[in-house]
C-alpha cells in the first residue's frame, strides 16, 4: 500500500546476494539475500521513487553489486567503499556509473584508521573534485576528530544512523554534540536512520528533535536500512516510515526530509 506522504528518497539501504564474498571479519552473515529486484519492489510498493544505496562493510570492497545496481536503474546512486590508494581514473568512472560518495565503515573496528596521512589526504582532495562525499559509520564518541579532519579536508559530510551517540550520555555524547555543531556550518549532513539500532530505541525520537531543533531539515536524511540485517525478523519497512512520522511529526518538514534535501545532495 502507498502512502500518500512516503519520502521520495530512501537514503539508506543495503543490497546484496547469499553468493557475495563476505570479508574475513564480517560482524555478520545474513540469513537471507537482498536482491536488488526485492528493494525496488519494496520502494515501489510504498511510493518512494528514489534511493541511494550504502556499501556494506560485510563485504569490504566489493562493490560490484551495487554498481551494477546503479548503472541498470537511473533512480539509484550507491556508495562504495575502496582503499585511498584508489586510481582517480577509477574513481571517476565510478561517478559516471552514479556513486556519489565513499563509505568509513568503522563502526566495527577497534580503531579507525589515520586520515590525516598522505595517502588519505591525497584521496580526499579527490573525493572533493568528484563531488562526492565522505559517508561514515563510526560510534558517536569516535566522531569529534573524524569530523575535524573531513572539515579541514573540505569534503561533505554524511553521518550514519543518528551518529550513534553513546546511550549513557545521549545527546550529551561528545560525538552528537561535534555532530550538531558540524550541521551548523554548513557541510555536514545527518540520517534519521537505524533508530531501533539505538539504545534504547525510543531514543531515536529524542535525538531527531535535537538534531531538528539545531540542523533543521535541511540537514537531515531519512533511511529505511532496508533488509534491517539482524533485525530482519522485527522490523519492515513499513515501521520505519511510521518510524519517521513519529520523529518528525509535521509533513512539510517530512517533505524537506525525505525529498528536498536528498534529491539536492545526491541527484543533481
Amino acid at each position: 500500500m502507498v502512502a500518500d506522504d512516503a519520502p521520495l528518497v530512501d537514503t539508506h539501504a543495503h543490497v546484496y546476494t547469499l553468493d557475495m564474498p563476505l570479508s574475513g571479519d564480517a560482524w555478520y552473515k545474513p540469513p537471507h539475500e537482498a536482491p536488488v529486484a526485492a528493494y525496488l519492489a519494496e520502494l515501489d510498493t510504498h511510493g518512494v521513487r528514489y534511493a541511494v544505496l550504502a556499501a556494506a562493510s560485510l563485504y569490504d570492497d566489493y562493490n560490484d553489486y551495487q554498481i551494477e545496481a546503479v548503472r541498470r536503474h537511473k533512480r539509484l546512486r550507491t556508495t562504495v567503499i575502496i582503499p585511498p590508494t584508489t586510481d582517480p581514473y577509477i574513481m571517476r568512472m565510478m561517478r559516471d556509473d552514479g556513486v556519489v560518495g565513499v563509505r568509513f565503515q568503522w563502526r566495527t573496528v577497534a580503531q579507525p584508521p589515520d586520515i590525516t596521512t598522505p595517502d588519505y589526504k591525497r584521496f580526499l582532495r579527490r573525493i572533493r573534485d568528484l563531488d562526492w562525499h565522505v559517508h561514515v559509520n563510526d560510534v558517536g564518541p569516535r566522531l569529534p576528530p573524524t569530523i575535524a579532519a573531513l572539515e579541514a579536508a573540505g569534503v561533505k559530510i554524511v553521518i550514519d544512523h543518528f551518529g550513534r551517540p553513546d546511550p549513557t550520555k545521549g545527546v550529551a555524547c561528545a560525538g552528537f554534540q561535534a555532530m550538531l555543531r558540524a550541521m551548523q556550518r554548513g557541510a555536514t549532513w545527518v540520517k534519521l536512520s537505524g533508530g531501533y539500532r539505538q539504545e534504547p530505541p525510543e531514543a531515536a525520537a529524542t535525538y531527531a528533535r535535537a538534531l531538528l531543533a539545531e540542523g533543521g531539515p535541511q540537514r537531515l536524511l531519512w533511511g529505511s536500512d532496508w533488509p534491517f540485517a539482524a533485525f530482519e525478523s522485527s522490523v519492515t519497512y513499513r515501521s520505519t516510515l511510521e518510524a519517521l512520522r513519529n520523529w518528525v511529526p509535521d509533513p512539510a518538514v517530512r517533505r524537506i526530509i525525505g525529498g528536498e534535501t536528498p534529491l539536492a545532495l545526491y541527484f543533481t
